[in-house]
């Protein structure tokens, strides 16, 4: 069974006098435990595709289903629960809030979604543990480097156990050597996890690892 089926998805922007259709009728069913690499150049629909994908967005028209789940037709309310309990999203600029410290930062989905400060902080210093950044838990984004600001956004990402995680150019903003090391870990979490990653990337080294790789052209997919 497909873990996150689209049908015949559209996007448009503008209004009557000037329409820009970004997504032309997509059809694409990815697997559970799948890495997905999308891959296209810029303006070609990759971060709307996320934003859809992952319900910050609504579509002109078409449907996305996770499982039987029919998000669209969710109110924003449900909408919104759905989005915070099911799917973490890795953006290329890590929007960290700057007041906050990285485990602070980490702690918000699960505070969000009504957990307890104490299980909040217990398995967001233990994540960030996890990818190397105990001794970091105090500092605030400005006291980190892109690697360890990148790897904190990833740890906020995955803090609700979501089945799905939505990276938008998660390596973009790095060096060579730190981006190959956050993309390591993306896969390493789908790895130990089985959670399914969908990456849209320019690297086609990194989307080159991915179980699949998707070319976006002119507001659609194609395999290869």
């Amino acid at each position: 069974m497909n873990f996150i089926t689209i049908k015949d998805l559209y996007k448009t922007y503008g209004n009557a006098h000037k329409r820009v259709e970004v997504l032309r009728g997509i059809d694409l069913a990815i697997k559970k435990g799948e890495t997905v690499a999308i891959v296209g150049a810029s303006g070609a629909g990759k971060s709307t595709l996320l934003n859809i994908l992952g319900a910050l967005d609504r579509p002109t028209t078409g449907e996305i289903l996770y499982g039987s789940e029919r998000i669209f037709n969710y109110d924003n309310k449900k909408l919104a629960a759905f989005r915070n309990r099911a799917i973490g999203f890795v953006f290329q600029f890590h929007h960290l809030l700057p007041e906050f410290t990285a485990l602070e930062n980490v702690m918000l989905p699960m505070l969000i979604g009504g957990s307890n400060r104490e299980e909040a902080k217990k398995r967001g210093s233990a994540l960030l543990g996890e990818v190397g950044l105990s001794g970091r838990l105090n500092h605030k984004p400005g006291e980190l480097s892109g690697g360890e600001q990148q790897r904190t956004a990833i740890v906020r990402s995955i803090m609700q156990m979501p089945e799905v995680v939505l990276a938008d150019e998660p390596t973009g903003n790095l060096d060579t050597r730190t981006g190959d090391e956050v993309f390591g870990l993306l896969l390493e979490l789908n790895r130990s996890r089985n959670t399914t990653m969908v990456i849209a990337t320019h690297n086609e080294k990194l989307a080159s690892k991915m179980s699949r790789r998707l070319m976006m052209a002119d507001g659609n997919i194609t395999e290869g």
